[in-house]
């Protein structure tokens, strides 16, 4: 009886005491969702109005609107909302945390670089930054403090002495070379073309970074890195799927990677990685000692640099140039195939101007305001950063039109929404170089003098935009002037529709595989191609090496390459 009556009291303690965690967790889970609301529409008392953050769908509970996000290409979604309420900015809860999107080109222009003072910072990115290469990077770098600023500053005066505006100009001689390569390598072999545009494109960076050029498109520092770029572009892209459902439930990244397969191997720490093992290699070699490793060395003991900052300042050199510029070629081939007729004045200009005895030149620029015009709607039609890169975060709250921007919130620029705008671009999905033209009737007004907002904005603006737009216009003018670019025929004769929509759903975007045409214009071009192909082989011989290193020796195609930018500290 006693022991009937002591089991009965232990029960109902235990009852007691589950019910009273239950009442304290569903308080926990009111308050907090009441305070998700009351974000929703702040009060500011002392001046008797109302902010609210910029509208958006109603968040549920703990979860936000994270599980409203479509399964791919959200920047779309975001586009459709900014439509549905009329507004230039929405916000979207992923979990407990607003995150701000900005879908108009004047209100990005007017908060990214007008108030460029206070959107320099970072919001906590758990997946791509603290789980990645933490604040041994540029791109995640904090910037509250004085101290962190002072970094920021370090690591963004490096990175501009390697491919600053004013640096690029001393890359021309053997971006040009290397630009004739892609037309020779396309002339024998054009149905590789998208192998030949990321040869060139990691080959120029490795002459930067290491003084070496890539000789073959199968050597591993393309097929590693840029598969690793791959992995790594979707690691921002805000989903309801793992990895980047962590950024809803944070405190699942604090599980140890051996019982945590949704980490997917991110947040592990390494004592040697693989750009560090490339700088370190090459900065021990005789010659090229202009490169940028060595002066990484020479400047570590000034700004006291550790291995993982040397290591990712190498690595962004190859995330800013490698991937990002040769899917600006492939969405430049596939515009061509798409809209011939936009090809047809560019072969007037390119005849009358440099004929076919010689290819384009940079000093021929001035004299190409088509070509100039139409390399700028190809970085506007499909831009690579799609969402603008990283995300901004305000320093202290902001407000736009009534709208609170809260310290620290996730703040990003959908470019989809900006560059498909029917006010600034109408029929935004038509590649029309027109548009660029001054005095055409298909020109728009448009916030600054550039006409697009590929490369992002202000402070965080892409370090590597000046190489990117030098090195698209010399190749993108080289290839119109020597090939003839269509839709392939079918075994019918018939010619095999491209799809303009069918990319990529990584934060860098690019087309997915299509095939097409790519013949030389004329007998007489196809010559000067191979001539200038051969002479440009010559004057790159000095860049002519290898390494040692692999990049599969320092990770497993499973760790998802944030690594890959750092150290891994989580």
């Amino acid at each position: 009886m006693l022991l009937d009556q002591l089991l009965s009291s232990h029960n109902l303690g235990l009852w007691h005491v589950g019910a009273s965690l239950l009442a304290l967790a569903s308080i926990a889970l009111v308050a907090d969702y009441a305070y998700m609301l009351y974000m929703r529409s702040k009060l500011v008392s002392a001046i008797c109005i109302s902010v609210v953050l910029p509208p958006g769908p109603f968040p549920w509970p703990v979860v936000g609107n994270t599980f409203s996000l479509p399964d791919n290409k959200p920047w779309i979604w975001f586009e459709e909302l900014s439509k549905e309420y009329d507004a230039q900015l929405i916000t979207v809860w992923i979990g407990r945390n607003p995150t701000i999107w900005i879908n108009d080109a004047w209100a990005a222009s007017e908060i990214f670089d007008k108030r460029a003072g206070i959107y320099s910072s970072r919001p906590r990115m758990l997946v791509f930054a603290e789980l990645g290469a933490g604040q041994d990077n540029l791109l995640n770098m904090y910037t509250t403090t004085a101290e962190q600023r002072d970094r920021w500053r370090v690591h963004r005066k490096l990175i501009h002495y390697g491919v600053g505006i004013q640096s690029v100009r001393r890359y021309r001689e053997f971006q040009n070379n290397e630009s004739r390569l892609v037309a020779y390598d396309l002339l024998k072999a054009p149905d590789d073309y998208v192998k030949h545009f990321e040869r060139y494109a990691t080959s120029v960076v490795s002459i930067i970074a290491f003084g070496r050029r890539v000789e073959s498109w199968d050597d591993p520092i393309i097929t590693e890195v840029i598969a690793m770029m791959h992995l790594a572009a979707d690691l921002n892209v805000p989903g309801k799927t793992f990895p980047m459902l962590m950024e809803t439930f944070p405190f699942l990244a604090r599980f140890p990677n051996a019982i945590a397969p949704w980490k997917y191997g991110l947040g592990k720490k390494r004592n040697f990685h693989f750009f560090y093992a490339l700088a370190d290699e090459a900065a021990k070699k005789e010659g090229h000692e202009d490169s940028f490793v060595n002066y990484l060395f020479s400047e570590r003991s000034k700004h006291s640099l550790r291995d993982a900052e040397i290591s990712s300042l190498t690595g962004n050199l190859f995330g800013a140039g490698s991937d990002t510029s040769s899917s600006t070629l492939i969405t430049f081939i596939l515009a061509c195939c798409a809209f011939p007729e936009a090809v047809k004045p560019a072969w007037e200009e390119l005849n009358r101007v440099v004929g076919s005895h010689r290819s384009p030149s940079w000093e021929d620029e001035d004299d190409l305001p088509y070509i100039k015009a139409f390399v700028k709607e190809v970085l506007r039609w499909r831009s690579v950063a799609i969402i603008g890169g990283q995300p901004h975060a305000p320093t202290q709250n902001d407000y736009y039109k009534g709208w609170l921007i809260p310290k620290g919130a996730w703040v990003q620029g959908n470019i989809w929404a900006i560059h498909h705008n029917e006010r600034e671009f109408p029929d935004p999905d038509r590649f029309n170089p027109n548009r660029y033209l001054p005095g055409h009737p298909d020109s728009r007004p448009f916030p600054g003098e550039k006409g697009y907002m590929t490369f992002g904005w202000g402070r965080r603006v892409c370090t590597g935009q000046a190489l990117a737009e030098q090195g698209t216009w010399i190749t993108v003018a080289r290839i119109l002037w020597a090939f003839n670019i269509q839709k392939k025929k079918g075994p019918d004769g018939k010619p095999i529709e491209v799809d303009i929509f069918n990319y990529t759903n990584g934060l860098n975007m690019r087309p997915q595989p299509f095939e097409c045409s790519i013949m030389p214009r004329s007998e007489e071009i196809r010559k000067t191609i191979e001539r200038e192909g051969m002479q440009a082989l010559e004057e790159l011989e000095q860049y002519r090496g290898e390494t040692k290193y692999r990049m599969s020796t320092f990770y497993s195609r499973d760790d998802l390459a944030m690594d890959l930018y750092g150290d891994g500290k989580s």
